[in-house]
């Protein structure tokens, strides 16, 4: 038996948890001796500064005054059949439902008019929005419980997750069952700095400041928890909210405290120095820029939403908050700028936490035996 499979993984380019997990996977993968091929319309950052052996193809539609949108999704569609053609598919992992999922059905269907290859069994991963907010639109819900129901394997990154896909498209029952597979991390490159941290306390966020990431909530809190105090925040992203977020600074006084880095490629250098890292979303399926910073020896102040309690442990790795108190945010926030001892203590238990229960080395065979399993390859 031929051990090296041929995978396509199909997914968004984007920093967000979704493309970061695709494409460390993809990476990880490949290093394991298998044939990957990365599809999406732009490269994805983690892939972009890797030197893994990933076949990348950035597939985009053409512009047409017809369309009001490019349709790269059909782009994606046309070239994982060209490559599938040419290399033969055995498994096809779209990241997030749609589009990706829906892509790879598409190419599986259509390679059953070829017999040069056999068509490639889909893998469909949840990553959170794609069930809870975008999936489970009416304008997308019959499509999406298509997809899944069509494929050969779904797995979603939280039991919360998990719990919330049947309860959504589990009225006419799922081919198969969702899988947890969780969200994993580099724990040598997302490592504690052997720099101490800053001596003014600073928190940091990482988001794409949508409106679900609630970053002007995050900077109001700030201001409360800061007061009459020398802390920092610094956040790192861009979106929608920017303007909001700045307008909240200076409204609270906080605008000379407050740093904006825009996007950036999240490193341990920009996670390591901190006193505590800052999630304050309004759903979160996982929570994998709390996990990276955990990895460094950061604890972590998060909402309690969605499968954020099934990373940060509430009063141990970091403190957990309800979703719309913003008092006891800012409470938790004063917390760590007055006792740094604590904040320390929480920290080694979060680097802990993500060495023991989510390191890439402990996640990656998970899927690899899901490929078999799907595959037949395994009794």
């Amino acid at each position: 038996m031929n051990d090296r499979m041929c995978v396509g993984v199909l997914c968004h380019p984007t920093y967000g948890g979704s493309g970061v997990v695709a494409s460390e996977l993809a990476i990880s993968m490949a290093r394991m001796g298998h044939e990957v091929h990365l599809f999406s319309h732009e490269v994805p950052p983690r892939l972009a500064r890797s030197s893994g052996p990933v076949e990348m193809h950035v597939a985009r539609g053409v512009p047409y005054p017809l369309f009001t949108s490019t349709p790269h999704d059909l782009a994606v569609t046309s070239k994982v059949l060209e490559i599938h053609r040419q290399r033969g598919f055995d498994i096809l992992h779209a990241h997030y439902a749609l589009p990706h999922a829906v892509s790879a059905f598409l190419a599986r269907e259509a390679s059953k008019s070829y017999t040069e290859h056999p068509p490639p069994r889909v893998i469909t991963t949840l990553h959170g929005t794609d069930i809870t907010l975008v999936g489970n639109d009416p304008a997308y819900a019959p499509l999406t419980e298509h997809v899944l129901r069509a494929s050969d394997a779904i797995t979603a990154v939280s039991h919360d997750l998990a719990a919330r896909t049947k309860e959504a498209f589990c009225q006419s029952a799922l081919s198969c069952p969702v899988e947890v597979v969780p969200n994993f991390v580099d724990i040598n490159a997302f490592s504690p700095s052997s720099e101490p941290r800053r001596s003014v306390p600073t928190f940091v966020h990482v988001s794409n400041f949508r409106s679900v990431k609630r970053v002007p909530w995050l900077v109001r809190a700030f201001a409360i928890a800061a007061t009459g105090t020398n802390a920092q925040l610094v956040l790192v992203g861009d979106g929608p909210d920017q303007p909001e977020a700045r307008r909240v600074a200076n409204e609270g006084g906080v605008q000379e405290q407050v740093t904006f880095l825009g996007e950036r490629d999240i490193l341990p250098s920009l996670l390591a120095p901190m006193t505590a890292f800052c999630l304050t979303s309004r759903e979160e399926s996982f929570g994998l820029s709390a996990l990276e910073a955990m990895s460094c020896g950061t604890p972590v102040i998060s909402t309690d939403v969605g499968g954020v309690s099934e990373v940060v442990e509430d009063g141990v790795s970091g403190v957990l908050c309800a979703a719309d108190d913003l008092e006891g945010y800012a409470r938790a926030m004063r917390g760590v700028i007055d006792d740094r001892e604590r904040a320390e203590e929480m920290g080694l238990a979060a680097r802990e936490r993500a060495v023991g229960t989510f390191a890439r080395e402990a996640v990656i065979p998970r899927y690899e035996a899901l490929y078999r399993r799907v595959l037949g390859k395994h009794p």
